[in-house]
């Protein structure tokens, strides 16, 4: 409130408002009720809170390299077999369409493409463990929870291609996927644009007292962007039930994560803007399942949001403009895919299991590869949208300067028709 007073002037001829402001917390209080603080404790000792004293956060893991449950593995949640082989399938569907993908693209046939080597486990694993209207946002490297939630090896490549049964019409991106029956938001291609808006559909959601939480998918790079700052504060200050799921994958296209930042992670930024979080092993399908489990239990349950931290590594470049061997070795690169592969820590989970054997993985593989073609070849002579959908779905109804543009293209078209498609 503000309480205002007239001062007189020095030379008694002009009146002045002044406003006082005064503060709406008592001045009745205890000394340690601080307004800045949840908690308060105070100390005699003056020190400096060195963060590298600090104990990182330890990752959560229940298969070890070699496909091993470990023995001190406690309260956990291994999926039905059936679940399991449906696990597997869809990361080695992911692994195949992305190698005919990338190839298309070196070939000319399709603009550009980003691989999901390394990550299939955190995007299958996820995916799992989630609800089935629970809202997606993804960053651009999670077409893999799109594929388990029911959409076509099909859809995904009329969307690269941009033909006529691409559900955007040609408009985005190769990699824009979005689907409103798989409750999975049509991606952007600016960073971490979709942060806030996540936040937003969560607070949403709690208004609304329904049972869904949203999840929104980010690399540590797009962490450092100052939409996840207010996506953070947003989420955390507004109680949403939201999931920050980063792929901390070691690199942010060519600047590694020592470059990035100094903290642990990107999870140790959870108390600073009072989120819980958890640390998984990012290549242990396991861990992510049981870990997302668990995240949405919390966020459903509190209405509170969690940062989970999937830590994990890109072995495929950036994407088809990135040659990731200028930053990093080929040596590196093997290692990974040698000793932390998590395709390779299921297969062996499943064999051990005799739910998978060397028949199993050259039947399905030959089938995927053979059905995955076909599908890229139709998809790639299938027509192009036409010319008026770049007009379509920009607003509800047309603007007059959009008309004007529309009919000057179609004047065009009709004076030079033989350099563009029949209708």
């Amino acid at each position: 409130m503000a309480e205002v007073r007239l001062r007189k002037s020095t030379h008694g001829i002009k009146m002045q408002k002044q406003y006082m402001r005064r503060s709406t917390v008592s001045t009745n209080i205890k000394e340690s009720e601080l307004q800045g603080i949840n908690k308060v404790n105070f100390t005699s000792c003056l020190d400096i809170n060195e963060p590298s004293l600090n104990n990182p956060v330890p990752i959560f893991r229940i298969l070890n390299n070699t496909g091993d449950i470990l023995n001190n593995s406690k309260s956990i949640i291994i999926p039905e077999n059936n679940e399991l082989v449906k696990m597997y399938k869809s990361m080695v569907l992911l692994s195949i369409m992305d190698k005919i993908l990338y190839e298309s693209q070196r070939q000319g046939r399709i603009s550009f493409y980003m691989t999901n080597e390394g990550e299939e486990a955190t995007q299958i694993g996820s995916a799992a463990g989630l609800h089935v209207n629970d809202l997606i946002y993804s960053q651009y490297r999670e077409v893999g929870v799109l594929l388990f939630r029911g959409f076509t090896p099909e859809e995904c490549m009329n969307q690269c291609f941009g033909n006529d049964d691409d559900l955007s019409k040609g408009k985005q991106l190769p990699l824009s996927y979005g689907s409103k029956n798989h409750n999975f938001v049509t991606i952007s291609s600016p960073l971490t644009t979709q942060l806030p808006q996540a936040v937003g559909s969560a607070y949403s959601f709690k208004r609304l007292k329904v049972n869904r939480c949203t999840i929104v998918y980010f690399g540590e790079g797009a962490a450092s962007e100052g939409d996840a700052h207010a996506a953070f504060n947003f989420a955390s200050t507004l109680d949403c039930p939201i999931i920050f799921f980063c792929r901390n994958n070691g690199y942010a296209i060519s600047t590694p994560t020592n470059e990035q930042y100094r903290g642990d992670g990107i999870v140790s930024r959870g108390p600073g803007y009072g989120i819980a979080t958890i640390r998984v092993d990012g290549n242990d399908i396991l861990a992510v399942y049981n870990a997302i489990i668990k995240a949405r239990e919390y966020v459903m349950t509190n209405t509170r949001p969690l940062i989970l931290e999937a830590m994990t590594y890109r072995r495929g470049h950036h994407s088809t403009s990135d040659d990731s061997t200028a930053y990093r070795t080929e040596d590196e690169i093997k290692q990974w895919f040698n000793f932390n592969n998590p395709i390779t820590r299921l297969k062996q989970l499943l064999e051990k299991n005799n739910l998978w054997n060397d028949q199993n993985e050259v039947e399905y593989a030959n089938e995927t590869k053979k059905q995955l073609m076909q599908s890229i070849t139709i998809a790639s002579k299938k027509n192009k949208p036409n010319w008026r959908e770049m007009f379509n779905d920009v607003y509800h109804e047309i603007p007059n300067n959009l008309v004007e543009q529309m009919n000057s293209l179609k004047d065009h078209i009709s004076k030079y028709p033989d350099h563009y498609p029949k209708e």
